[in-house]
């Protein structure tokens, strides 16, 4: 199977998970800009949801982009990726609409710490595939920041019920960190493509 129809697809089940997320904020009640206080925890998971996607997004598509081919493992790992993400609407609004209380905000942490290690399963699947020589291999060396996510998400789980802001700044914190697009691989494949060793730093 050729990457391109795994890669539409997969964009396709975001921008629905997108569309679902959005559709959940409802209107205020009132007809004055004060009607949209109550509204504020709503957007605010909302936008911190709409940035994980997002990041989601744009590092999916880039591991998609060196990998050349897809076996059945691959498709399963990405179809338990989506599963996850697809909760990303429900817990967002559950999050919102309680304004962060202590449970819906680790279980919004459960769902994102899920999505992680989905992700990693099915980089793993495809590192199997391309082999330890390949440019996704070298890109990732030990993936500190993949891991490092992960580890942040089990802190901030049992910390929403002691401080439900530091899960919140934790949540905001790994979001920064994958905020910027990760070059890794767009580097390993520019150094790749030139003839140059990708795994020299």
């Amino acid at each position: 199977m050729h990457t391109g129809r795994l890669e539409a697809f997969s964009d396709g089940v975001l921008a629905i998970i997108i569309t679902i997320m959005v559709l959940e904020m409802r209107a205020p009640q009132g007809n004055h800009l004060a009607s949209l206080g109550p509204l504020l925890p709503v957007f605010l998971s909302y936008v911190l949801s709409f940035v994980y996607l997002g990041i989601y997004w744009n590092n999916h598509h880039h591991l998609l982009h060196v990998t050349r081919r897809v076996s059945g493992g691959v498709l399963w790992a990405n179809l338990h990726l989506l599963f996850w993400l697809s909760l990303v609407p429900f817990v967002t609004r559950w999050m919102g609409e309680t304004q962060f209380a202590p449970a819906p905000t680790a279980v919004y942490g459960f769902v994102l710490l899920m999505a992680a290690i989905a992700y990693f399963i099915l980089q793993g699947r495809i590192l199997a595939n391309e082999g330890p020589e390949s440019v996704l291999a070298a890109a990732l060396g030990r993936d500190v920041k993949g891991k490092g996510s992960m580890v942040l998400y089990l802190i901030a789980i049992p910390s929403a019920f002691v401080l439900e802001w530091a899960a919140g700044a934790i949540y905001v914190l790994v979001a920064l960190i994958w905020l910027i697009p990760d070059r890794r691989i767009e580097r390993a494949l520019t150094l790749a493509r030139s003839g140059d060793d990708p795994a020299t730093p």
